[in-house]
């Protein structure tokens, strides 16, 4: 991987998001209209906002960036765009790295509005600091991204990388501890639960909804969620193909 062409294509793909405000809200309004409606569904009950809300404050990024990331990587195949990156001294860890560095940069941008907005506008009350829910949110969407980059080597038409999101996502979502505990489920459940990596972004939030500082139980949570990004991103750089058949 070359630092320079990792870096171009940053870039590249920053400028391409710059012409596009559709994408843009997609990713930094959406999340924050969703969460204050989530607030004013809770309006009788603060306390199920303050953790549902928590929960969610990372969840609600990880899909968006899936979402984005899949459709965007996979519309680089179609065009012919990526067909012609890679016929150029470029390597498909600079390709995936500098969409994921891209991506990245809107990440932060989006979860410190989230956090932000559920903070100082939407009162989101909880025991822990702000700063460590913005960091499970930023890895979070770091995730999303990862995940995004990966599964659009699968897809061959934008309609398929939208088919991912339930496929993918949607079965961590039920498993993931946020309607039920996890150990109340089945057995069988709460073992597939284990090895999601959603679990621990809804984990690593209820860390921080319920202790003050830093537990051994959050360092894990993030670690986890943080090298299930990177073993995606390295999946995605092994699977990634020239061009859709």
């Amino acid at each position: 991987m070359n630092p320079s062409r990792t870096l171009a294509t940053a870039r590249r793909v920053l400028r391409q998001l710059s012409h596009d405000p559709r994408t843009i809200a997609l990713m930094l309004v959406v999340p924050c209209v969703l969460l204050t409606l989530l607030k004013y569904v809770f309006d009788a009950n603060p306390r199920t906002f303050d953790s549902a809300g928590a929960s969610l404050l990372g969840i609600f990024p990880l899909v968006t960036m899936f979402l984005v990331t899949s459709i965007a990587t996979l519309r680089e195949r179609t065009s012919g765009t990526l067909e012609r990156l890679l016929t150029m001294p470029l390597g498909k860890a600079d390709l995936l790295v500098g969409y994921a560095l891209a991506f990245g940069a809107v990440a932060v941008v989006q979860a410190a509005l989230a956090t932000g907005l559920t903070f100082l506008a939407l009162g989101l009350d909880v025991t822990g600091s702000a700063w460590l829910l913005l960091v499970v949110a930023l890895a979070d969407a770091f995730l999303g991204t990862a995940l995004g980059l990966f599964v659009s080597a699968f897809a061959a038409s934008e309609f398929q990388a939208v088919q991912f999101l339930p496929a993918v996502l949607l079965p961590q979502l039920l498993l993931c501890g946020l309607f039920v505990p996890r150990g109340d489920m089945q057995p069988v459940l709460s073992g597939i639960s284990d090895v999601l990596p959603m679990s621990y972004a809804v984990d690593g939030m209820s860390q921080v909804v319920h202790h003050t500082g830093v537990t051994g139980d959050f360092v894990r949570d993030l670690a986890v969620v943080a090298g299930c990004a990177v073993l995606a991103l390295a999946l995605g750089a092994a699977t990634l193909r020239r061009r859709t058949i």
